[in-house]
């Protein structure tokens, strides 16, 4: 990162200008104030995806996660009422992710980890990765997943492709991997949401289970249960930016389980946070409620009372 002005710094991958960033990404007092403004009392801090650095050594990655990991830590345990962590891993090298997670957990007191969409050539049913998701049961920690690493180049080089399709094509996969590769038959006490409103899935579940059944042969290779079934076991965000959208996720994905989601404080992201959810006039206040904070505390294993 290259700080250029007052209050801005440039993210640079490759040697090029990946993002232009303001004071927001590295400063909480400002944060909180921008959070006061918007009416938003308690906010979980993840890195930045691009971050995840799976591509590298995996000491580097593990070297950089602990950076990442204790500068999280250091403010929520600076202003722990407004600020809750997730901690990121170096999951190319499943060995050092474990540890990592513990430290995350026991020492950090972080109630889980966002983790990337896919870990270079690992969908996320990937047999590597069984011992984080073992870890994650034995510890409670829950798996924010966040797609990243999107085609770039060809057909996806234009229209900003790789943000509108890319990002929800990669959370489709992620979900369709986890599901159908048995992750959730294997580790059933496993808490995951997906970002984004779980990408297309909502949308093309009917399409994907159809296909399951009529193509056993190709869909049921690693399991034998339809996807549609373990619709309820799952977490997605509420960012989808329409409410058609929003009226549709919670009813497919389970109004126990979409969570208030903003990728703040990115353009794609909802700039009034939970204005979409407010505005739902078929959402009574208990629906609200939980769509805002309830559900979030739930799939964080946190109470209100922490945080009054």
């Amino acid at each position: 990162m290259r700080y250029c002005w007052m209050g801005q710094a440039k993210m640079m991958k490759d040697g090029k200008v990946f993002r232009i960033i303001q004071e927001n990404c590295w400063d909480p007092e400002i944060r909180i104030k921008e959070m006061n403004l918007s009416g938003v009392t308690v906010q979980v801090l993840s890195t930045v995806p691009v971050m995840f650095s799976y591509w590298a050594k995996p000491q580097d990655t593990l070297d950089l996660a602990q950076i990442l990991n204790n500068d999280l830590a250091a403010t929520v345990k600076k202003y722990p009422k407004r600020f809750i962590g997730l901690g990121t891993l170096p999951l190319q090298a499943p060995d050092l992710a474990v540890k990592e997670m513990y430290r995350c957990v026991n020492e950090l007191g972080f109630p889980g980890v966002q983790i990337g969409s896919h870990v270079n050539e690992w969908d996320l049913n990937a047999p590597e990765l069984y011992d984080i998701y073992a870890a994650a049961e034995r510890l409670n920690c829950c798996l924010f997943v966040h797609p990243w690493d999107m085609q770039t180049d060809g057909r996806m080089s234009k229209y900003w492709f790789p943000w509108l399709i890319g990002m929800p094509t990669e959370t489709t996969i992620a979900i369709c991997s986890m599901l159908m590769g048995g992750i959730l038959e294997k580790f059933p006490k496993l808490k995951v949401c997906f970002a984004h409103g779980g990408g297309a899935f909502p949308y093309t579940v009917g399409r994907i289970s159809h296909g399951f059944n009529v193509r056993p042969d190709l869909c049921a290779l690693d399991n034998k249960v339809d996807p549609r079934k373990y619709l309820g076991s799952f977490y997605t965000d509420s960012l989808v930016h329409d409410h058609d959208a929003l009226r549709l996720l919670t009813s497919v994905i389970g109004e126990d389980k979409v969570i208030l989601g903003t990728d703040y404080p990115f353009p794609l992201g909802e700039l009034e946070p939970g204005k979409l959810i407010d505005s739902m006039e078929d959402f009574d206040n208990k629906l609200k409620d939980k769509l805002k904070a309830g559900n979030a505390l739930e799939f964080l294993g946190l109470s209100r009372k922490q945080f009054e």
